[in-house]
């Protein structure tokens, strides 16, 4: 018969901490702390496996669950000398859930369960009210568990009775106060149609099903959409006996992690109430104590000493005795460790241990410094610090404090998709130009419906960016991430009257120059001010040369560079000017895999030679204007590569179509018309015989290479000319031109004939050979990856431009798509946003087929990625799989991708690169 209950207790277990799959990880933990004789109380641990049979089966227990109920309540029965349902000595159980994966707060717990109301009578006032006051716990808690009744009907009754007396607060209720309590309860369940049940074995397996069953409650189905845990692990269930921390003045419960959560810090940490239960500290009703005392931070450092008031101070045993168990665990597990526990009568038990939760800069303090406690290897502490961990370590943060303050407040306006990390402040500006103009006199938020290549002047300028359209991947989230900005996108609750230059939030309104601030991790706008505090991280790129870096900043830096020893995959940074390359290579770039050529143009003294050569009625004016753009781009070029000191720098011609680079609206036009010494009309028309029905599928990329060639080689000229300049000055150059959109060979065939001749003619001109130089193509059309091998004849790297080709493939605007994909996402109709997380299933596909194709027609075709997904740790995995040669991505996300390229490696070759290194448990490696 199949095993569906593994007991623990009294320093034995049928299971062990290394079952979490099958007995959740609080069951797993239960187990092992009993092996290792801590106290715990003993109990009994269904598996997972009994949850996937009960969700599978229509909510029905599995054959011989029953049976192996009774038994294993039968052993705890004749261990504690206590009956279950027994009025006199009851035996009280707690049912608990316990994912495989830890969800903490998402299921289901009900506790006291086993009493009846013989059970209330008592010999003494203490006891009674003891009785009482477990018993309206479990009336409450089974009647929101199991019977679905609100909390807050009991919450209700629990406030009338209160008014009604003198008691502030249930805990200073006596017996018979508590009576009314069970009372007013008792009528909240009659209203409800429910009574409690007197059957002790009903109430449990009432209990073990509504747990089971909550494995699929909404907040924990979004829980694991959230973190990507697998929907089919199930939920084990502890049934374990109670003990109580409600008691008396000699009794507690709390929450302890070994290590700071928050800083990282090694200290024992956490909260606690006398004469309370478990639910009582976690649900936020009561204010606890910190074990530090009030005089500390919830902390007591490991010499023991604590603050007035603290743990110590009132249970000096049990707090010796927790100090013990934390350490013990924390060197068992080799994590920090979040621990329940309760004393009764001064004694402690433990109730669960598990990995704690911890902050990003808690993560990689508490992983670097573990190595040199000799307690993990430089492999486990990479492994063990998630990428979004070093997110959150570079993004300025609001102050909580104030943030607290002003959710409160009620200035919370909407909240939209986080696409750049991190919190600022500002004024708002609704047009490019305005945000850098108003940028002088302080911060500005450039708030628009959507933003353009043009707006690059003015999103440079604010101090973030909030859009009401787009995705992760439109041009604002890009850029912003880019710049490394907050930025919220999608904030479709809000509305833009750029004419009437006023921002709507439901009733109210904002007009240009009023504060909003936005916090781009989070995806919250709020009303008014609120201080930023800036990174650490990212104040230490601007510190000078050899200054002591601070204890986090310091830890982030050796935890990245323990990373790329393990890492297969060079991480390339996305960078378009000189000051953008200079800051990659500080965060570790090996080079620059995406310089886009036509954000160079936006800049205020270049975009009138730009639009001169796009209006141009000849050959002779366009020359004139190109000649104008070809030495400032050569100027861009030279400090780039000056910045890479011979890493490749991979510059991609001009992309975008002609018409996104000339102004839009009367004034604008008849102001360029007035410089260019033309007629408006004759704008006008030019400008609207430009415009395209569908542009990113028009008249751009290698298409205007073709149709416009002196543009490519204005530009080939430039790159070349700043190639053979900076490598004649002592500085190498490793340079690849890659031509854009490329969907036919002859289209690849042509601009290579381009593209080299124009590098011949300048090599000869200087006197100078390029012999490193590479020319190659994005692979962002689907037809291109399907021809991959004719394109590779005439390409020596291809590079994925998967925005692009998601768009592509799936047929969506990544512009337009968080119109309908948040419902999409909802609805299940598709996983998550593809433009965020590369949709393996299809657009991996032609990513692996491309690859395939283009090694097999040359073997030494560079394969690399440029796209946003180049940032992204779970994409990262799979180019990793795919055997691609970089991943390139916005200078700001750059760490993450190391990290993340070092942990794909690591899972695809649990040896590790660094075998053969030198010892791994060397701190110093």
């Amino acid at each position: 018969m199949m095993k569906w209950v593994y007991g623990f207790g009294g320093g034995t277990a049928e299971g062990s901490g290394e079952q979490a799959e099958l007995l959740g990880g609080k069951g797993a933990g239960l187990a092992e702390m009993s092996l290792l004789g801590i106290p715990v109380p003993p109990g009994f641990t269904v598996t997972t496996e009994a949850c996937r049979h009960y969700l599978r089966g229509g909510g029905r227990f599995p054959d011989g669950l029953d049976d192996q109920l009774h038994e294993q309540m039968h052993g705890l029965e004749q261990q504690l000398g206590q009956g279950f349902g027994d009025p006199s000595r009851p035996l009280l159980v707690s049912v608990r859930s316990g994912a495989p994966v830890s969800m903490p707060g998402m299921m289901d717990t009900v506790l006291n369960l086993g009493l009846v109301r013989a059970s209330l009578a008592a010999d003494d006032e203490a006891d009674a009210r003891f009785r009482r006051d477990c018993f309206r716990r479990l009336q409450a808690m089974y009647g929101e568990v199991v019977l679905g009744i609100p909390p807050a009907r009991f919450d209700a009754a629990l406030r009338e009775v209160l008014a009604g007396s003198a008691a502030t607060s249930e805990r200073d209720l006596g017996a018979e106060g508590l009576d009314a309590v069970v009372a007013a309860f008792d009528t909240v369940l009659a209203e409800s149609g429910h009574e409690l049940p007197d059957d002790p074995w009903a109430q449990l397996r009432a209990a073990i099903g509504a747990v089971f069953s909550s494995w699929n409650n909404r907040r924990a189905v979004e829980y694991r959409r959230l973190h990507d845990i697998d929907e089919k692990m199930g939920t084990g269930v502890t049934v374990q006996a109670m003990v109580f921390g409600n008691r008396g003045s000699d009794c507690a419960t709390g929450v302890a992690f070994s290590r700071n959560p928050s800083t990282g810090e090694r200290e024992l940490y956490g909260e606690f109430l006398v004469d309370a239960q478990g639910e009582d500290v976690v649900a936020g009703t009561h204010t606890p104590q910190p074990i530090a005392g009030r005089a500390g931070s919830g902390g007591s450092g490991t010499d023991g000493v604590d603050g007035d008031g603290g743990l110590r101070s009132q249970f000096p045993e049990a707090y010796d005795e927790l100090l013990r168990v934390c350490q013990t665990l924390e060197r068992h597990f080799r994590n920090m460790q979040d621990l329940e526990f309760t004393i009764q009568h001064g004694k402690l038990y433990m109730l669960q241990t598990r990995a704690g939760k911890r902050s990003g800069p808690a993560a990689v303090r508490m992983a670097v410094e573990m190595v040199r406690e000799r307690l993990i290897d430089r492999r486990e502490a990479v492994r063990r610090v998630e990428p979004q961990h070093l997110t959150q370590m570079m993004a300025p943060v609001f102050d909580l404090a104030e943030r607290q303050r002003a959710l409160g407040e009620g200035r919370l306006l909407a909240v939209g998709l986080g696409a750049g990390p991190g919190a600022a402040s500002g004024r708002i500006a609704f047009t490019a130009e305005r945000a850098s103009a108003m940028a002088g006199e302080g911060p500005v938020l450039l708030v628009r419906d959507e933003t353009s290549p043009e707006d690059i002047v003015g999103m440079h300028a604010a101090a973030g960016i909030l859009t009401t359209r787009g995705g992760m991947t439109s041009h604002a989230a890009v850029v912003a991430r880019g710049m490394g900005k907050p930025c919220i996108v999608g904030a479709d609750d809000l509305v833009v009257d750029e004419e009437a230059g006023v921002l709507r939030a439901g009733e109210r309104s904002f007009r240009e120059g009023e504060s909003l601030s936005i916090d781009g991790t989070r995806g919250e706008i709020l009303a008014g001010e609120l201080a930023t505090l800036p990174s650490e991280v990212l104040q230490s790129l601007d510190a000078p040369e050899g200054e002591r870096q601070p204890l986090l900043v310091a830890a982030f830096y050796q935890l990245l560079r323990w990373a790329d020893r393990e890492r297969r995959l060079e991480v390339r940074a996305n960078a378009d000017t000189p000051e953008d390359a200079r800051r990659a290579v500080a965060f570790g770039a090996q080079g620059i895999g995406l310089c886009r050529t036509e954000h160079m143009f936006f800049a205020h003294e270049r975009i009138g030679w730009v639009r001169q050569m796009i209006l141009a009625d000849d050959d002779a004016q366009r020359r004139r204007a190109l000649d104008e753009l070809l030495p400032v781009q050569q100027s861009d070029f030279a400090g780039i590569f000056r910045a890479l000191e011979g890493r490749p720098v991979t510059v991609r011609l001009l992309d975008p179509p002609l018409h996104e680079f000339l102004p839009h609206g009367d004034e604008a036009l008849s102001a360029l018309a007035r410089q260019m010494g033309v007629s408006v009309g004759r704008v006008r028309d030019k400008a609207a015989a430009l415009i395209e029905v569908n542009p990113m599928l028009g008249h751009r990329g290698c298409r205007l290479g073709i149709t416009s060639p002196e543009i490519y080689e204005m530009q080939c000229t430039a790159i070349a000319r700043a190639a053979c300049l900076v490598q004649r000055a002592g500085t190498p150059v490793s340079c690849e031109i890659m031509i854009p959109l490329t969907g036919v060979v002859e289209e690849m065939a042509r601009c290579r004939e381009l593209v080299e001749a124009a590098v011949r003619r300048v090599c000869d001109e200087e006197g100078e050979e390029l012999d490193s130089l590479l020319i190659g193509t994005m692979i962002e059309v689907p037809r291109a990856a399907l021809i991959a091998d004719q394109l590779a004849r005439h390409a020596d790297f291809f590079s994925f431009g998967t925005n692009d080709l998601t768009q592509m493939t799936f047929g969506f605007s990544r512009d337009d798509v968080g119109r309908f994909l948040p419902e999409y996402i909802e609805a299940g109709v598709i996983a998550g946003d593809p433009f965020a997380r590369l949709d393996v299933d299809g657009v991996g596909q032609l990513v692996e087929l491309a690859s395939r194709r283009g090694r097999m027609a040359r073997r030494d075709l560079k394969l690399g990625v440029c796209g946003e997904h180049g940032g992204d740790p779970h994409s990262i995995q799979f180019f990793e799989r795919c055997r691609l040669d970089y991943v390139s991505c916005s200078p700001y996300r750059l760490p993450v991708a190391r990290l993340a390229a070092a942990r794909a490696a690591m899972a695809f070759h649990p040896g590790g690169r660094a075998e053969g290194l030198g010892d791994p448990l060397d701190p110093a490696g």
